[in-house]
């Protein structure tokens, strides 16, 4: 109760608290109009998130915009986004099956397991903020299909079988698992300790990571900076791993001129924003504000960010998220 309590009041005191390095007031500005956009995209009658094809209200894009009001500062039933924070919740608690899958109604998704992730890690924000029994028990059998979905090499991919594994879906499953942990739901150390074996077999010697295990040793960036934020949140931040891995990501800082991944730009953008925060002193100095430059000049005036794959949405919440990570207001951004 302590954390919502000052997360509101640093909520409704936004205005008047000095803005954390790297954040200009242009950039403040943009994050407030954005917000604003966001919050209107929102479905009135479900509460859900997702428009773009087959992730119409789509449980993943909605934790995601979810994470970005968070990380304004505002909890669910407090701040300026307390209102739709309540909406997001309750629709994610209602996409929430008896075993535990949280998966929207009717989907045509072909890769739930990320959704059911990135719902997991809200919730997981969210019960750590208001200790609701109604979410801890959804969360709990989130988190149970999780850990009975991990495959022998020790990791996850689109559905909810111990079968394949993928870096990708790896690496958002550990994030939830770990958002989880630290709101005091159990977590089996070995279910952690092989998931960062898996990750750490999909390093190639450039640095970056391939696919997975058994594929051709083909270095992608925006899957690369997923495995090294999984790997911290995992607690293996002092591994060899990471080093190869933040060398990699580094030869990647955003830039007009920099190659991109263009189906998976914001992806990338919001899991490099936080490897970098998490490495901290120049990895951070250097990336952030190269991202922030990036993020703003790509930005729509007067709303957010696009993307014609997932949707509008999706990118805003992704670009919100990695814009808004020096505020520090959601523990699994922490360092």
């Amino acid at each position: 109760m302590l954390l919502m309590c000052v997360a509101s009041l640093a909520a409704s005191a936004n205005a008047q608290l000095p803005r954390p390095k790297f954040v200009d007031a242009e950039t403040e500005q943009a994050i407030s109009e954005s917000l604003k956009w966001l919050a209107d995209q929102q479905d009135e009658t479900t509460g859900a998130f997702g428009t773009q094809h087959e992730f119409t209200q789509n449980v993943g894009v909605t934790a995601l915009a979810g994470l970005a009001f968070l990380s304004s500062g505002s909890t669910p039933g407090e701040g300026p986004y307390g209102d739709v924070l309540d909406r997001i919740t309750n629709y994610l608690l209602d996409c929430a099956a008896p075993n535990g899958f949280i998966i929207e109604p009717n989907t045509q998704s072909q890769s739930p397991m990320y959704g059911h992730g990135f719902a997991t890690t809200y919730l997981a924000e969210v019960y750590g903020m208001s200790e609701h029994p109604k979410v801890r028990e959804k969360l709990k059998q989130a988190v149970k299909l999780i850990i009975a979905s991990q495959n022998s090499e020790g990791g996850w991919r689109y559905f909810p079988t111990p079968d394949e594994a993928d870096i990708s879906v790896t690496a958002c499953q550990v994030i939830a698992l770990r958002a989880a942990r630290n709101a005091g739901i159990s977590v089996p150390k070995e279910i952690i300790d092989k998931a960062v074996t898996y990750i750490n077999k999909c390093q190639n010697n450039d640095g970056g990571f391939r696919y997975r295990v058994l594929d051709a040793a083909e270095s992608r960036f925006p899957r690369s900076a997923a495995a090294v934020v999984a790997l911290y949140t995992a607690g293996a931040g002092d591994s060899a791993t990471i080093e190869r891995g933040l060398s990699y990501m580094m030869r990647h800082v955003p830039g007009p001129r920099t190659p991109k991944d263009l189906q998976y730009h914001y992806y990338a953008q919001y899991y490099a924003a936080q490897a970098a925060w998490h490495a901290g002193g120049e990895h951070w100095s250097v990336w952030y504000p190269a991202a922030r430059n990036e993020l703003m000049r790509t930005r729509v005036p007067g709303r957010g960010w696009s993307d014609p794959w997932v949707g509008d949405d999706f990118a805003t919440a992704m670009a919100l998220i990695a814009l808004q990570i020096p505020y520090d207001y959601v523990p699994i951004l922490e360092r």
